[in-house]
C-alpha cells in the first residue's frame, strides 16, 4: 500500500534559508481529512539498507500538464525508474466558469488512474501528489480533490503558490549557472507564473529565497484572457502586446524590488515554454530531454523566437518541430510570458530545466526519509 506524504503544519514557507537538508512546506497544506492509507512501517525503524530500496513517487497536476516521476535513491540522488506525462487542460474554460469543467475533470481523472496504476505496479511505497494554481481557483476544486481519490486512491494536496514556488526551486537550482550574482528562476505553468530571486552564495544545498511573487497568468489562463489567432499578422501582433502589458502589470510589484544594475546576473527557467522555444534553438526533429536539461541558451536568442511566433499563424506553429497540435495554441502566450521576465530582469543567458516541482518533491520525500545518501 502506497504511503501518501502529508507535510507537517509547522512548516515554513519559501521565506526561509533550504539547504536541502531538511525539507520544509509552505502554508496551507495538510488541512483536508480525507482518509489516508497507514504507513508500512516506522521510518525510523527503517535501516539504511532499506530506506535505499524504497520507490518514490511525486505527481503534479497543474493546469495544463499532468506528471510523475517514481525514483530510487541514489548515491548522487535519486534514480528515475518511471515516468508520466499528460496534457489534460484541467483549467481550461475555468477563467469563464470559475470551475473545472466536467470535461476537464474525466481527462484529468484518466491520467491519474494511469499514475495509480504505475505506483502500484513499481511498488512504491512512499508518494505526494500535489495540484496547483487551477485548483486553487476553482469553486468545485475541493470535490474534484475528493473525487480524484475515491476513483484512483490518490491524495492530492492543493498547495500554495509558495510552496509550488519553493519546490520548483528545489527541483532545478542544481542547473543554474556557477557566479556570485543574483538570480531569477522562473516557473511558467498552465494557470501561474512563479519568479523567484535566490541568493545562492555561501549555500551546499538550495538557495535562499530572497524574494519570489506568483502572477495570475500561465499560458492557459493568459491564452483565454485574449483571443490571438487573427486571421491578419497585425491583429495578432496587438494581441501579443495586449498579453505583455498583462504580465508585465503582474509583475510591476516584484519588477520594483528587484536589484538594480546588478553584476553577473542569472536566470533559470522551468516550463514547457521553455524547453520548447529551446528545441526550436537547436532546431531539434523531435523533442530530446538529454540534449535540453542543463542547456543555456543566448536570452536575445529565445526572445528573436517568440518574436517570430507572435507573428505566425497557428496553422504554421503546428507544423513546427516540438510544438505540434498540442502546444501550437498556448505557446505565445508562453513567448509573451517569457518576453516579460527578460524585461524585468534583462540577463545576457537563460538556463534551461527539464525538472522542477516533481523533482523536489522527491528530494523532499527522500530527504525527510533518511534515503538521500
Amino acid at each position: 500500500m502506497v504511503q501518501h506524504s502529508r507535510p507537517s503544519p509547522q512548516s515554513s514557507g519559501p521565506t526561509g534559508h533550504y539547504t536541502g537538508k531538511r525539507a520544509r512546506c509552505g502554508p496551507g497544506e495538510g488541512s483536508k481529512a480525507a482518509a489516508i492509507p497507514p504507513p508500512l512501517k516506522q521510518r525510523g525503524f527503517l535501516p539504511q539498507a532499506a530506506r535505499a530500496r524504497r520507490s518514490y513517487a511525486a505527481i503534479d497536476l497543474g493546469t495544463n500538464n499532468c506528471r510523475l516521476l517514481i525514483a530510487k535513491p541514489s548515491a548522487d540522488g535519486f534514480i528515475v525508474i518511471d515516468a508520466f506525462s499528460r496534457i489534460v487542460r484541467l483549467g481550461e474554460g475555468l477563467a469563464a466558469t470559475g470551475r473545472i469543467s466536467d470535461a476537464a475533470i474525466d481527462r484529468a481523472i484518466a491520467a491519474l488512474s494511469v499514475c495509480a496504476d504505475k505506483l502500484r505496479r513499481r511498488h512504491v511505497t512512499l508518494a505526494r501528489s500535489v495540484a496547483t494554481e487551477a485548483c486553487r481557483r476553482a469553486s468545485n476544486g475541493e470535490e474534484f480533490i475528493q473525487r480524484v481519490y475515491r476513483e484512483t486512491g490518490i491524495a492530492l494536496d492543493i498547495i500554495s503558490a509558495e510552496e509550488e514556488a519553493r519546490l520548483a526551486v528545489l527541483g532545478c537550482h542544481a542547473l543554474l549557472e556557477p557566479g556570485n550574482g543574483p538570480a531569477l528562476i522562473f516557473d511558467i505553468g498552465g494557470g501561474s507564473t512563479e519568479l523567484v530571486l535566490v541568493d545562492s552564495n555561501g549555500t551546499t544545498g538550495a538557495p535562499r529565497i530572497v524574494d519570489w511573487v506568483s502572477a495570475p497568468w500561465g499560458v492557459v489562463s493568459l491564452t483565454e484572457s485574449e483571443a490571438f489567432d487573427h486571421g491578419d499578422a497585425d491583429d495578432r501582433l496587438a494581441a501579443y502586446e495586449r498579453m505583455r502589458a498583462r504580465v508585465r502589470d503582474a509583475f510591476a510589484p516584484l519588477a520594483r524590488r528587484l536589484p538594480q544594475d546588478a553584476e553577473n546576473i542569472r536566470l533559470l527557467g522551468t516550463s514547457g515554454t521553455v524547453t520548447t522555444l529551446a528545441s526550436l534553438h537547436l532546431n531539434l526533429p523531435r523533442y530530446d530531454r538529454q540534449a535540453i536539461d542543463g542547456l543555456i541558451v543566448p536570452c536575445d536568442a529565445m526572445r528573436a523566437i517568440s518574436e517570430r511566433l507572435s507573428t505566425m499563424a497557428i496553422v504554421d506553429r503546428q507544423k513546427l518541430p516540438c510544438i505540434g497540435t498540442e502546444r501550437a495554441d498556448l505557446v505565445v502566450a508562453g513567448c509573451a510570458i517569457l518576453e516579460s521576465i527578460l524585461d524585468i530582469w534583462p540577463a545576457v543567458r537563460l538556463g534551461v530545466a527539464d525538472r522542477g516541482i516533481r523533482e523536489g518533491i522527491l528530494r523532499g520525500l527522500m530527504d525527510r526519509d533518511g534515503s538521500m545518501m
